[in-house]
């Protein structure tokens, strides 16, 4: 193998398997659009705009300079905040569906809790680089960035998105803990929390029938199971090899979301079990690169900048496909890179965009400062 591929191997994992997931996404859209009400042929050439979209904001990021990434993150990190509230006051947000989460521009629908995702991550990971001495304090140790995640977290909430929350809480938890975070400070901060959204869920009429529906998901097919049923029959009809491109049946109105959160379930119809097996792959191979690119990294702050954007991005593809195979309960998560929807794209390119800018400027540091070594 050349040495320079073999150096930058990691980042290599990395860009190729988004590519390829992006490809298996773009060829199971097209006949996944097919059950809209819109006219499939917008609806993808929207999609096909907001990918070059999404990979030139990646772009930009992965080719930014570090003094300036360093000089924004705390300016990031408040205007995510800023957004997040904004899209809660009336009359600005979009609501649909029960949930206030958009913000329209018109010629794009931006749903924040998805785009301020990296503000977040480098907002989190300046504190914490900036905190190394106080890592074992309890206030500047541990109230403040479980503040900052907490207030993020509640903020979605409000939304109401709890699974995005819940991705908001993993992430900032994680990050804390690889910081160092003392565990005694934070296991019971982190019990606290899930019972208090597991309160806020047991008030939520709706959001608790899709516990109880996915207790017993065959008795509820009809009712509040009735999606994760539609999805699980898709995997079924597709066995091993799929029935084709084009030739599956649930994404004709039969499975709610067919191009969004549950476009796993159509690419299982359609490409079957080795296509499926296949994204799973190009996940692994992704979070693969991921975590070489974390632990080569002789800097904390791109450590962690590394470990929250690879955290997003693992655990959505997780709960994703935990949902639509019938592990967790349904909730409304979408793919990274395969999904319908610009905000996902963007936000994926984003920290994909992240994670490269991380390998460039923590490789430059161990070649100009062999000391540091």
């Amino acid at each position: 193998m050349d040495h320079r591929v073999a150096k930058n191997f990691p980042v290599i994992l990395c860009v190729m398997g988004a590519t390829l997931l992006t490809g298996f996404g773009l060829v199971c859209l097209y006949s996944a659009l097919r059950g809209s009400f819109e006219i499939p042929v917008n609806l993808f050439r929207k999609q096909a705009i907001l990918l070059a979209l999404a990979a030139v904001l990646g772009l930009v990021i992965a080719c930014a300079s570090e003094r300036w990434i360093r000089r924004m993150a705390y300016a990031g990190l408040i205007g995510s905040a800023l957004l997040l509230v904004i899209v809660l006051l009336p009359g600005v947000g979009v609501r649909v569906n029960g949930a206030q989460r958009w913000l329209d521009f018109g010629f794009v629908r931006l749903q924040v809790s998805e785009f301020v995702k990296v503000g977040f991550v480098i907002g989190m990971a300046h504190y914490l680089n900036h905190s190394q001495r106080d890592r074992q304090r309890f206030w500047k140790g541990m109230v403040i960035p479980i503040g900052i995640t907490g207030l993020f977290s509640a903020l979605v909430i409000l939304e109401p998105d709890y699974g995005t929350a819940v991705l908001y809480g993993g992430v900032g938890v994680t990050m804390i803990f690889l910081w160092g975070g003392r565990l005694r400070y934070l296991l019971p901060i982190v019990t606290v929390g899930v019972i208090l959204v597991g309160a806020l869920i047991h008030q939520d009429p709706v959001r608790w029938k899709r516990i109880t529906s996915f207790l017993d998901t065959e008795a509820n097919r009809a009712d509040g199971a009735y999606q994760l049923w539609q999805g699980l029959h898709a995997f079924g009809s597709g066995g091993i090899t799929g029935v084709g491109i084009g030739n599956g049946r649930q994404q004709l109105a039969y499975l709610p979301e067919a191009h969004t959160d549950f476009i796993f379930s159509v690419l299982g119809e359609e490409l079957g079990m080795m296509a499926t097996l296949s994204i799973v792959v190009l996940f692994l191979a992704m979070f693969s690169g991921i975590v070489i690119i974390a632990a080569r990294s002789f800097d904390s702050f791109w450590f962690l900048v590394t470990v929250g954007c690879g955290s997003f991005l693992t655990l959505q593809a997780l709960f994703n496909m935990g949902v639509v195979t019938g592990c967790l309960p349904t909730k409304g998560i979408s793919l990274p890179f395969i999904s319908y929807g610009g905000s996902n794209l963007v936000s994926a390119f984003m920290m994909l965009g992240a994670v490269v800018c991380a390998w460039r400027h923590s490789n430059r540091s161990l070649i100009i400062h062999p000391r540091e070594l």
